[in-house]
């Protein structure tokens, strides 16, 4: 086991928290309320694009070849995903170019954007490790007694799905490879995982205002 592994279970009470808020109990069950998550497709299509820069400046800053062709395979993963939340956008009438970022938007993508410039790679991928590992974990409880069938049905079986797995996995391994156990990466690990449950937070509470 390595730094992904040992980040991850040290920090296992806020991806807890993430999994039993209301923001995702109510995709759990279908019963989120639309306006709530058409506020979240539009706030996590913006911190998406901003995610693929990371992917990309850390490809640029990576020690070498090998890690730079991951990376640039995990950037295409975000470019799907950016796709799945264009099909949200249409379904519900979204228009994303509208989108002005919120508060805890905002935050997460200053401090994943500063990260990316002024750290090394490995410190980058610490940064975007908990993103990639909370899906694939929700996604993952949420099917675990079979995909019920509601408007969230797609999201769950995304993040739950066979695609998206080998991503996380490829990320993690990249933490490990270039990733070391200092306080900069456990403090960076644990801010991004707090920044996620801040993300869900902030979309039942401001979507509700919509």
């Amino acid at each position: 086991m390595g730094i992904a592994h040992d980040l991850w279970l040290a920090n296992r009470d806020l991806a807890d928290a993430s999994l039993n808020c209301a923001f995702v109990r109510g995709i759990a069950d279908g019963s989120l309320a639309r306006d709530r998550f058409s506020y979240y497709v539009g706030q996590d299509a913006f911190f998406l694009e901003s995610f693929l820069r990371a992917y990309c400046v850390a490809a640029a800053k990576s020690p070498d070849w090998q890690g730079a062709q991951v990376f640039h395979t995990l950037a295409t993963g975000v470019l799907e995903e950016l796709e799945l939340h264009q099909s949200f956008a249409h379904q519900w009438g979204l228009n994303l170019a509208t989108v002005r970022p919120g508060r805890a938007t905002r935050q997460y993508v200053d401090f994943l954007l500063a990260t990316a410039w002024s750290q090394p790679s490995g410190i980058t991928t610490v940064a975007m490790l908990p993103c990639m590992k909370l899906y694939a974990y929700l996604g993952g409880e949420l099917a675990r007694d079979g995909i019920p069938e509601h408007d969230y049905s797609d999201w769950i079986r995304t993040y739950s799905g066979e695609e998206f797995a080998p991503l996380v996995k490829q990320l993690e391994e990249l933490a490990d490879r270039y990733g070391a156990d200092t306080a900069i990466a456990r403090d960076t690990y644990r801010y991004a995982m707090q920044c996620e449950l801040d993300f869900f937070e902030a979309a039942w509470a401001e979507g509700a205002k919509t």
